[in-house]
């Protein structure tokens, strides 16, 4: 049997301790981002999120899902899925481009679609971190 020279067996090892060590680092990386808020309002002004509410008119015409995530390391992509009751109506992919970042989405409310409402923030792990729901009256 031959031995490896020694400078390999080294080599491989630090190639091993690298490797582990990277994904560790993606594996913090994913865990630690999270939602620090997230509404619905009427409107977003300068970053930020105007007539917050959780029960809204059917008139509002158009509503926004503002939402802030903290602790991305490297730039991911968050999506705001919104729901009406339990069917899908709209998916929207949104790039989070540092540690703590805002961003929105926006919906228009068909004169029909009274009754229960949610958005899902989807993180970049296709995991739910957090469902803002509310309603649409007549």
């Amino acid at each position: 049997m031959k031995r490896l020279p020694y400078a390999l067996l080294i080599l491989a090892m630090l190639t091993t301790i690298i490797l582990y060590q990277v994904v560790t680092i993606k594996a913090q990386e994913a865990e630690a981002v999270e939602v620090a808020e997230a509404v619905v309002c009427k409107d977003v002004v300068d970053r930020e999120p105007i007539d917050v509410g959780d029960s809204f008119e059917v008139t509002v015409g158009k509503l926004f899902c503002f939402t802030k995530i903290v602790g991305a390391q490297e730039e991911i992509e968050i999506a705001h899925v919104w729901y009406y009751g339990d069917v899908e109506r709209a998916r929207v992919n949104l790039s989070v481009r540092a540690a703590s970042w805002r961003t929105w989405s926006s919906k228009i409310i068909q004169e029909h679609e009274i009754g229960d409402w949610h958005v899902d923030i989807i993180g970049p792990d296709d995991e739910v971190l957090e469902t803002v729901e509310f309603e649409i009256t007549p």
